[in-house]
């Protein structure tokens, strides 16, 4: 699996964000981009069920990485995704986040994903479309200062 960029101060990926997730993401070179993490407990919603909106930007996340495989500098922005909660994700417990490629045609990436809980269980499902970012906003001066880079 090849280790994705990280940011410095993105609220899912971003390494030195004081309230972000700090998710790793990586990917198979082809199709697929995954990710382990354990919710913390302060982005509960109900007491021990990881907050809707946090699960929600977990997977816009691993969703918009699909169409940066083989190519870590292409950014794309959700222009419609759906979610299916279909059993609560705790927090502080390693769920399994997946994302895959359905299909990538010009500037669209249409991706699919899933957490998945430690039995193998499905807790929510993800489609999404996405579209590149405008180049105008992907120069190398920005992604400097995203800090966007490979960590150990």
């Amino acid at each position: 699996m090849n280790k994705q960029p990280n940011s410095e101060l993105c609220f899912v990926c971003g390494l030195r964000s004081p309230v972000g997730l700090r998710l790793a993401f990586h990917d198979d070179g082809e199709a697929e981009v995954r990710s382990e993490c354990a919710i913390p407990a302060g982005y509960q919603g109900y007491p021990g069920i990881a907050h809707g909106g946090i699960v929600a930007a977990i997977l816009d996340e691993a969703l918009g990485r699909v169409g940066m495989i083989g190519n870590p500098n292409r950014f794309t922005v959700t222009a419609r995704m759906e979610l299916k909660y279909r059993q609560p994700v705790p927090v502080e417990t390693l769920v399994v986040v997946a994302a895959r490629a359905v299909k990538i045609r010009g500037r669209l990436v249409q991706a699919a994903g899933e957490i998945r809980l430690p039995d193998g269980s499905v807790a929510v499902e993800a489609e999404a479309t996405l579209t590149d970012m405008p180049k105008a906003l992907v120069s190398d001066e920005r992604l400097r200062a995203l800090g966007w880079k490979v960590e150990p």
